[in-house]
C-alpha cells in the first residue's frame, strides 16, 4: 500500500475518536439498557422460550433482585440431574440432550437408538465438503467452521425451506456434522502448519459423539477421556435464549434467513473472547501463573500477584482475572460444580493432582480478591470457563479447539432456539431501538467544504 492510502487510512481512522465518542450521562438520561442490561446487572426481557433457563437471582416483592446458588434447567429439567445420572450409569448422554433439546421430550430407549443412529449417519461429509476444507485451510478453525456451514447450503437440495420438517433435518445434519467438520479441519491445519502427517479417519459406527470426535481428532482416547468430553459437549449444550451467540441466531433468524447463515452468525458471536472464546484466555493465564508463581501452595504469593493483576500492573494489564464472574451467576455457576468433580477424576488418572490443586486454590483466592479490590458485599463464582481448558488439556485436546468444541455443544441449542423463533404463532422481526444524540445538520456542497 503507498503512503497517500496509508494517510487516507489513519486520516479515517483518527475521526474515530470523536464519532464514536458519547457521554456516559446520555446512557442513564435516556434510560438505555447497555448490553441489554437493567441497572441491576439482571438482563433485559426480550422474549420467552421453554428451551434453557439459566437462574441466578431472584426478583424481590419490593424490586430489585437477590443472588442465589445458580441453576442451569434444559427444558425444565435441572441438568445436574442430568448429568449425576449420567455418571452413575457411566453412559454417554450428549444424543440424549440433543434430543431432548429439538423435541422438548426425554427419549426412551428405542427412540434414543435410532437418533444415535441418525446422527451417526449424517456425520460423514461429502467429497465436495472434505474438499472445501482442504481449500480453506487456516489459523483459525472456528473461521473454518463458519465458512463450511456456509458452504453446506450450496448442497442442500432444499437450503431456503423453514418448515418443521425442514428445520429438524438441518438441525439434525449441523449437530451431526459438526464434530466432523472440526476434526478435519485441525488434522488439516496442523498438517499445513506444523508439516504433520495428513490423517483423515471417517467416523464409526456405534460409537459416541464424544467417542467419535476423539477418534477422529488423535485416534487414541481411553474411556475416562470419552465421557469427560460427553459430560462437557452436555454442559455447554445450551445457556438461554439471551447469551450473545444464541440471541444472535434468534435475530437472524427472526428475519426469516436460512438455517446456514443464522448458525455461522452464531459461530462469529461465539468466537469473540468476551463470550466462547474465554476458555482460551483462561488456559493462557492459568500458564502464566504456573510459571510466576514460585509456590502453588502460598496463599500470600497467590494473593499478590492476583491483586496485581487486578490493579493492571502485570499480565496482559487488563485488571481482569479470567474465568471469575458472570452475567448471570453470582453465588456459583452449577456448570462449575460438576465440571469440577470431572476435573477432579482425571487429574488422578492422568497425574495433574498438583495442576488441579492448584487450580482450586486460585479459584477461592481470585474470587477473595475480586471482593477484596471491588470493595463490594455482592459476591462473584467461577464460570464453567475456569476449568473447561484445564480439562480438555488433561484429554490431550489442542487449545486451537477449544472455542470449536463449545461451539460443538451449542450448536445443539442454536437449533433448537431457531427453530422456536421460527415456529412462533405470531412472528416478528427483532428490532431494538438507538436513540441519535447528533444534532441535525445541514448539508454542505462539496465545492463549499
Amino acid at each position: 500500500m503507498d503512503m497517500k492510502k496509508e494517510y487516507l487510512i489513519y486520516k479515517l481512522s483518527e475521526t474515530v475518536k470523536t464519532t464514536c465518542k458519547i457521554d456516559n450521562d446520555l446512557f442513564v438520561k435516556y434510560n438505555v439498557k447497555r448490553g441489554l442490561r437493567n441497572e441491576d446487572r439482571s438482563g433485559v426481557l426480550v422474549g420467552l422460550t421453554q428451551i434453557g433457563n439459566v437462574v441466578g437471582y431472584e426478583r424481590l416483592p419490593e424490586g430489585g433482585v437477590k443472588a442465589i446458588p445458580g441453576k442451569l434447567y434444559y427444558r425444565g429439567y435441572d441438568v445436574e440431574d442430568i448429568v449425576r445420572a449420567l455418571i452413575k450409569e457411566k453412559r454417554f448422554g450428549f444424543e440424549e440432550v440433543a434430543y431432548l433439546m429439538l423435541s422438548g421430550e426425554l427419549p426412551d430407549r428405542e427412540s434414543l437408538e435410532s437418533f444415535r443412529e441418525l446422527i451417526n449417519d449424517n456425520m460423514p461429509l461429502g467429497q465436495k465438503t472434505k474438499m472445501n476444507i482442504i481449500d480453506l485451510e487456516g489459523q483459525n478453525i472456528m473461521n473454518i467452521l463458519a465458512r463450511s456451514v456456509l458452504e453446506m447450503y450450496n448442497f442442500d437440495p432444499n437450503p431456503d425451506d423453514t418448515s418443521p420438517d425442514n428445520l429438524m433435518r438441518q438441525s439434525i445434519d449441523l449437530i451431526s456434522k459438526f464434530p466432523t467438520i472440526i476434526a478435519y479441519a485441525y488434522n488439516i491445519f496442523r498438517h499445513s502448519t506444523h508439516g504433520h502427517s495428513l490423517n483423515i479417519r471417517h467416523p464409526k459406527e456405534r460409537l459416541s459423539i464424544a467417542e467419535n470426535f476423539l477418534y477422529m481428532l488423535k485416534k487414541e482416547y481411553t474411556a475416562l477421556d470419552a465421557r469427560t468430553l460427553d459430560l462437557l459437549l452436555v454442559l455447554h449444550t445450551e445457556h438461554g435464549g439471551g447469551n450473545n451467540s444464541t440471541f444472535t441466531v434468534r435475530v437472524t433468524s427472526s428475519t426469516g434467513t436460512d438455517t446456514y447463515s443464522a448458525i455461522a452468525a452464531g459461530i462469529g458471536s461465539l468466537k469473540g473472547p468476551l463470550h466462547g472464546g474465554a476458555n482460551i484466555q483462561v488456559a493462557d493465564m492459568f500458564s502464566h501463573l504456573k510459571s510466576k508463581i514460585v509456590d502453588w501452595t502460598n496463599v500470600d504469593e497467590i494473593d499478590t500477584y492476583l491483586m496485581r493483576m487486578l490493579k493492571k500492573e502485570t499480565y496482559d494489564k487488563t485488571g481482569l482475572i479470567y474465568g471469575i464472574g458472570h452475567a448471570v451467576y453470582t453465588i456459583s455457576d452449577p456448570r462449575v460444580t460438576l465440571l469440577k468433580e470431572l476435573a477432579r477424576d482425571l487429574a488422578k488418572e492422568k497425574g495433574y493432582q498438583k495442576e488441579f490443586n492448584f487450580l482450586e486454590l486460585l479459584e477461592k483466592r481470585a474470587i477473595k480478591c475480586f471482593a477484596d479490590f471491588k470493595g463490594i458485599s455482592k459476591q462473584v463464582s467461577s464460570n464453567v470457563d475456569f476449568y473447561s481448558g484445564f480439562v480438555y488439556e488433561m484429554i490431550g485436546l489442542p487449545q486451537i479447539i477449544y472455542t470449536p468444541l463449545f461451539a460443538m455443544a451449542r450448536i445443539v441449542g442454536w437449533t433448537a432456539h431457531r427453530i422456536e423463533e421460527l415456529n412462533f404463532k405470531s412472528k416478528r422481526i427483532i428490532r431494538p431501538a438507538y436513540k441519535n444524540i447528533l444534532d441535525e445538520q445541514e448539508y454542505i456542497p462539496i465545492q463549499e467544504r
